[in-house]
């Protein structure tokens, strides 16, 4: 008999909690995005990125972050190797880099840190410690020391602005030794 009681009387108390309990929903929902993580990781990830239906860029990396904030943006902690491609998919240039961020409303992305760009069909190499690509302007800048290296001449500044494409590039405050052709010059 006493078993019975107990069983009734649970049910009872069960019944009357459901009947009282009130969920205001302002409340569910505050309660429930502490929980929430703002951090999706991603391991192993490779990316492509096309425009007008061709593969332009492939993004490697070991692991991305992606932030969940009112200014969302893409973390790439451990580094990451963008491959560039033409038309006929061959490859144009590579850039590698030890860290990346990319903040997505701004359509702007950062890379850091033994940062290297290789011109596949030129034979040039980039290195500097930052690169700042400008989505919208379609450029790549840089106010920090770069280094292009090819394969007659290595070229110094403090600064530097290219296409996106770098299919052109400028230097600023430039050093270095370079070789010129006398007929290259004119002379009035």
């Amino acid at each position: 008999m006493i078993v019975k009681k107990v069983t009734y009387y649970s049910l009872f108390i069960s019944i009357l909690f459901c009947i009282s309990c009130e969920n205001n929903m302002e409340e569910v929902k505050a309660v429930s995005e502490q929980f929430e993580t703002t951090v999706e990781t991603i391991e192993e990830v490779k990316m492509l990125y096309s425009e007008s239906a061709n593969i332009r860029v492939e993004l490697r990396a070991p692991t991305l972050l992606r932030h969940k904030t009112k200014n969302p943006f893409l973390e790439f902690p451990e580094g990451l190797q963008l491959t560039f491609f033409d038309d006929s998919l061959r490859v144009n240039s590579k850039l590698s880099a030890k860290y990346g961020i990319r903040y997505e409303k701004e359509q702007r992305t950062i890379v850091r840190d033994e940062v290297v760009w290789l011109n596949e069909n030129k034979n040039e190499k980039l290195e500097t410690e930052e690169l700042l690509w400008n989505e919208r302007a379609r450029k790549i800048l840089s106010d920090k020391f770069v280094k292009i290296t090819t394969d007659t001449e290595s070229i110094f500044g403090e600064g530097f602005e290219a296409e996106q494409d770098f299919s052109s590039y400028k230097i600023k405050k430039i050093t270095g030794i370079v070789r010129v052709n006398a007929n290259e010059f004119n002379e009035d």
